[in-house]
């Protein structure tokens, strides 16, 4: 496939997910793998090309103050770490096996986003070694959240994330939503940010285990950021909330495809 037009899907697709906050990668990845880019080489591209959409989204969500700074900087350092240690020990998997935790991945996420979400945060303190309360960037909430629970999830999917090649947004969103309470269109900007952070890492593992071509990566790259500016301005404008069960199946579809794609 002419690799400018696989740019022009990479933005289509970057356009709706960096909208709902769920980076994309998953999508990114089949993309790719199916226009028969090398699982490796593929999941390194993603990973830049996931970080310079989110960035750009970044960027316009932080202008209208949608993003809840200290929750990104806590669970940013914690998914950074986890991504980049995946990243750089995906060279010890093979892509097969590569591809089935992936499409296990995305079969978990299409059951997560068909949970409901709380649209209106109810404030409520906690108090206890476990929990960190944290006001929200226009100090109008606080945020109570359980260390015990976020921790250890953050690391955990930060680290499958950066091996497979994905964001992680797409479990930061319900995490931040359902646990830490926080808005709907906040968590989707909040998420953005987790995703560059994460991507980064993830990429930079990849890179320095020698999976990165530029000739593919940075084609594909542009279309993200572009699909970035353009996702990010359309979902201060949109509630993300009615596109979640639209993406569980599209999520559904996607793990079936690569799950398809371990045996043929």
């Amino acid at each position: 496939m002419n690799i400018w037009l696989l740019s022009l899907i990479i933005l289509a697709i970057a356009v709706f997910m960096v909208m709902t906050g769920h980076g994309g990668g998953n999508f990114f990845i089949i993309a790719l793998v199916l226009a028969g880019i090398e699982m490796h080489v593929a999941a390194a591209s993603v990973q830049f090309i996931l970080f310079t959409a989110a960035f750009f989204a970044m960027v316009v969500f932080g202008r209208k103050k949608f993003v809840e700074w200290k929750l990104a900087v806590i669970m940013g350092v914690l998914i950074g770490i986890s991504a980049l240690l995946g990243g750089f020990l995906s060279d010890y998997v093979e892509g097969k096996w590569l591809k089935l935790i992936l499409s296990v991945l995305l079969f978990f996420l299409a059951i997560l986003m068909l949970k409901p979400f709380i649209a209106n945060p109810v404030e409520t303190i906690k108090t206890g070694w476990k929990y960190l309360d944290i006001k929200s960037f226009d100090k109008t909430l606080t945020y109570s959240v359980n260390l015990l629970i976020i921790v250890p999830v953050v690391l955990v999917f930060g680290f499958v994330a950066g091996m497979v090649g994905i964001s992680g947004g797409s479990f930061m969103v319900p995490l931040l939503v359902l646990v830490c309470k926080v808005p709907m269109k906040n968590a989707v900007a909040t998420a953005s940010t987790l995703v560059a952070v994460s991507a980064l890492s993830g990429f930079i593992g990849h890179a320095a285990a020698g999976h990165f071509d530029y000739r593919i990566a940075v084609p594909l790259a542009i279309g993200g950021a572009i699909g970035g500016l353009i996702g990010g301005s359309i979902a201060i404008k949109t509630k993300p909330k009615l596109l979640k069960i639209l993406f569980a199946i599209t999520t559904l579809v996607a793990a079936i495809i690569m799950a398809y794609k371990i045996f043929y």
